[in-house]
């Protein structure tokens, strides 16, 4: 049964890419714990749409490919006209564990936090090194300068309150936008907490390479960061 307390309504948002060969078991396990499963396909050239929808998704298709960040984005205002008060996103590739939902939901149900992180790195999951290291600089970024840390800043599986994901306002199309929603999180006041989460790594389950991806990353968070700290209305 959903996670609804209260009547309150929870949206699964998975943002994918050519994820045909898992979407179909993540939709089907995501769907018993929220009251909507939102697939936004981000210009597959695969069946991911089709499976997705079969599973019991409501499927938005991008017609061409623009980016994580720019699905994400797409599957907030779904949310936001669904009337959505919480927002849950994960994977679609099979990394996160959508049992977990309920870890992850929890401090928002009970007013302890607006965003809420699945961190990989509470429970010492196995993350391969050189994704590990790429992680922790990337969280380094975010965190020099601000006593509240966190220890994963580019874990896609979150939680968001329904006041987290309407003053989110993401323009990187990529997956800058990770860091970018928790610095506009932390500007608006908001509380970020993180649960430990598990994860397992597909080798089909990336289409980027994770050099040149983890580059691409740090280069906007840094760019991010300067537009926080240099012009302190943005974000």
């Amino acid at each position: 049964m959903p996670l609804n307390v209260n009547n309150i309504k929870i949206v699964a948002i998975i943002p994918c890419l050519n994820e045909e060969r898992f979407i179909g078991d993540v939709v089907a396990r995501a769907i018993k714990h929220v009251d909507k499963v939102i697939v936004v396909d981000d210009g597959s050239s695969d069946n991911t749409a089709k499976v997705a929808s079969q599973s019991g998704a409501e499927v938005i298709s991008h017609g061409t490919r623009q980016g994580a960040g720019a699905a994400t984005r797409t599957g907030f205002e779904a949310a936001i006209k669904y009337g959505a008060e919480i927002a849950v996103t994960l994977d679609g590739d099979g990394q996160h564990n959508p049992d977990e939902i309920p870890d992850i939901v929890q401090p928002v149900l009970a007013g302890k936090a607006d965003l809420v992180i699945g961190s990989r790195f509470l429970c010492a999951a196995k993350v391969p090194l050189h994704r590990k290291l790429g992680i922790n600089i990337i969280t380094w970024l975010y965190n020099v300068g601000h006593k509240e840390k966190i220890v994963d800043g580019q874990s896609g599986f979150r939680a968001y309150s329904r006041k987290a994901f309407e003053v989110i306002k993401i323009t990187y199309p990529g997956f800058g936008f990770s860091i970018q929603s928790l610095v506009q999180t932390r500007k608006n006041k908001l509380k970020i907490t993180e649960v430990p989460v598990s994860c397992i790594y597909h080798d089909a389950g990336s289409t980027q390479h994770p050099i040149t991806h983890g580059l691409g990353v740090m280069w906007a968070v840094i760019k991010i960061r300067m537009k926080e700290e240099f012009f302190k209305s943005g974000g």
